[in-house]
């Protein structure tokens, strides 16, 4: 079976790197590539790819959000996140948003290749460190169980306060949680009220102050 691949990344000499690369691949059919998010989820729903082949920061529309959107609108979709970063927020968040693979920027092409195969097989594909992150973390929740919220913050609006400390907006943040933008503007006021925040910049440094967001 020819899979076909749909390349996502808003810096040019890496998008068209992999077009070039991925295209010599056996088995592989580039039906096209986005420069950006919001490119992305038009072509997703126009080319109908097996695998979107996506990184996940970009400017206009981040690839969680992307991949939040395929999950609930193209469920036989699969992604493939491809990323410099292989920190554990970007990690999670991109598991969580439903992507089914997650390596980074120095994957070889036969990787790539087998991991895009596996994806769309409906399996699991991650690098290395990803895969022993995912089972420390999961170790570490039986172990230590998550504390309680501060300051009565549920955890929907912890996740909402930690998106807004992203720079994310309301319409992005429904998008990344699914949820509509009118439930995320009653979880920001319901945050402003508890923590005692006028804005959202209030808010953002009480999220750093309390150990909600990282620098």
């Amino acid at each position: 079976m020819t899979l076909r691949i749909l390349v996502v990344d808003d810096q040019p000499l890496v998008r068209e790197g992999l077009v070039v690369l991925l295209e010599r691949v056996p088995g592989l059919d580039i039906v096209g590539s986005a420069d950006g998010g919001r490119h992305a989820l038009a072509l997703v729903a126009s080319l109908h790819p097996n695998v979107v082949l996506l990184d996940l920061r970009m400017p206009d529309l981040d690839g969680v959000a992307v991949t939040e959107w395929i999950t609930s609108h193209h469920p036989d979709v699969g992604v493939l996140a491809l990323t410099t970063y292989a920190d554990d927020r970007s990690l999670f968040a991109a598991l969580r948003a439903g992507a089914r693979g997650y390596l980074t920027k120095d994957a070889t092409v036969d990787e790539i290749a087998t991991a895009l195969h596996a994806v769309a097989g409906g399996a699991t594909a991650l690098a290395p460190q990803a895969q022993a992150r995912v089972v420390g973390a999961a170790l570490g929740q039986q172990r230590n169980p998550q504390p309680d919220a501060p300051d009565g913050l549920t955890l929907r609006e912890r996740e909402v306060l930690m998106l807004m400390a992203d720079g994310l907006r309301n319409d992005e943040i429904a998008i990344r949680l699914r949820i509509s933008t009118a439930t995320v503007k009653t979880h920001v006021n319901n945050i402003f009220g508890k923590i005692g925040a006028v804005d959202r910049g209030q808010a953002v440094a009480h999220a750093y102050r309390t150990g909600l967001a990282k620098p």
